[in-house]
């Protein structure tokens, strides 16, 4: 289909003698947002780093636009600038301002002028409200704001699919809602977004699916509402009755 970004086939990824994920399948389509829950140690994250090509699968295929990007010829940099990756950690470079993290891919990667980037780097800095802190270093604001300057980084390389690992985990529980609020915007937008959440609210309330993993495998997947409203195996119910306990 002309709407496919991404198809995930048979994807496996082991380290050493232990198999993190098993078998993967599935596919990402413009203008989805997927959100992908699960206990700790259940794959999720090593799923999103073998898609962002940050682990190389052991077995399987990514396609991206039809084309396996798994394998020795392919520029990953150049394939993370259409498929951008924000990190629990934001991963900023702290020698650098707010401004120069959101302009250094832009030059280096996508090979743009530093005028051009810059106008690109203030727009999405101005959109995740960070536009104010321009001239800050990252040690001298909070982590809600790290995590909307990663999200504006990200975006300023224009990428077709961002994928988001766990986002709000390394916050403050009164920074969570901030990064929260600018996703549920992108998403109302129609930016096709992968989401590794433990937030449920934002999987049953902003996503397209819910996809459920349990010991590397995908347990089972729908709509928000058949997967919190009705699911269909054990596992499934076992593992979301603890948040309607919470």
């Amino acid at each position: 289909m002309a709407n496919e970004i991404l198809q995930i086939h048979h994807l496996s990824k082991a380290f050493g003698h232990n198999i993190v994920l098993r078998d993967i399948d599935f596919t990402v389509e413009k203008g989805d947002v997927i959100s992908i829950i699960g206990a700790s140690g259940s794959g999720k994250s090593t799923l999103l780093r073998c898609i962002n090509l940050l682990e190389t699968p052991t077995s399987g295929e990514i396609l991206y636009h039809g084309e396996n990007v798994v394998g020795k010829k392919v520029n990953a940099p150049k394939y993370r600038s259409h498929v951008g990756m924000v990190f629990q950690s934001f991963n900023l470079f702290n020698n650098m301002t707010v401004l120069e993290n959101c302009m250094v891919g832009q030059v280096q990667v996508l090979g743009r002028n530093k005028e051009d980037a810059r106008k690109e780097a203030m727009y999405y800095l101005q959109k995740v409200g960070m536009a104010p802190y321009i001239h800050a270093k990252p040690r001298q604001i909070s982590g809600g704001q790290k995590q909307r300057v990663a999200i504006a980084r990200a975006l300023a390389m224009n990428p077709e699919v961002l994928l988001f690992d766990e986002p709000t985990s390394a916050l403050d529980p009164e920074m969570v809602g901030e990064v929260l609020s600018v996703m549920q915007t992108l998403a109302q937008e129609g930016m096709t977004m992968l989401v590794v959440t433990h937030e449920m609210a934002f999987a049953r309330d902003v996503s397209s699916r819910v996809v459920y993993m349990n010991q590397g495998v995908i347990c089972e997947q729908g709509a928000p509402q058949q997967i919190f409203g009705d699911p269909q195996r054990q596992e499934t119910r076992d593992f979301l009755s603890r948040f309607r306990n919470a």
